[in-house]
């Protein structure tokens, strides 16, 4: 794997910062639903509605303290990755977070950004207090890369959420307890 500090960075962006690079994390979004990624959208995304969503995440980054990361080229700073960590909002789920919207630009595959991604967003779960998260994915290299990452799969729903083509997709459901990593991370 490459060695990300020479090219590329990951940051966390406040609920203002989210807002400020909306537009360069819409061209993630619509890169990957373009690709055909099930990531809550169907094909023809436009940039504006993509733009109208992440104005919607850093709206809720304000009100349910969800962590968003995005990975960026050293060279000329552009967004080419992002992922959120987002809380239960649940009183009974004050352990439990959520990895949702790992995206990476189909260009920058293959790099280590989304392993570099999913430690940001596993770290932002041990400084939430977060012992427990989940995420559900219909990729497959997806797939690879949270088991090289100590995920475990829990199954598969068949016929879960539709591909941006309208086809239905199978979508498998990980979880990884972090408890451990806590206790290693505070006695260090």
């Amino acid at each position: 794997m490459r060695d990300l500090s020479k090219d590329y960075s990951v940051r966390e962006l406040d609920p203002r910062g989210i807002r400020a690079a909306a537009a360069e994390l819409a061209e993630v979004l619509v890169d990957c639903v373009e690709g055909g990624a099930s990531v809550s959208f169907m094909s023809g995304l436009t940039p504006e509605k993509a733009r109208r969503f992440w104005t919607g995440v850093a709206a809720a980054a304000e009100a349910d303290g969800r962590a968003l990361f995005i990975a960026m080229r050293e060279h000329d700073r552009k967004i080419v990755g992002t992922v959120q960590m987002i809380p239960a909002g649940f009183e009974n789920q004050p352990h439990r977070g959520e990895v949702a919207k790992m995206l990476v630009l189909r260009s920058e595959r293959r790099q280590g950004l989304g392993a570099a991604l999913m430690r940001a967003a596993e770290a932002a779960a041990l400084r939430a207090g977060k012992t427990l998260l989940t995420l559900d994915t219909a990729s497959a290299d997806a797939e690879r890369l949270y088991a090289s990452l100590g995920w475990t799969r829990v199954g598969v729903i068949p016929d879960y959420a539709l591909l941006p083509g309208g086809r239905p997709c199978a979508t498998v459901f990980y979880f990884k307890m972090l408890e451990g990593e806590a206790g290693r991370a505070s006695a260090a």
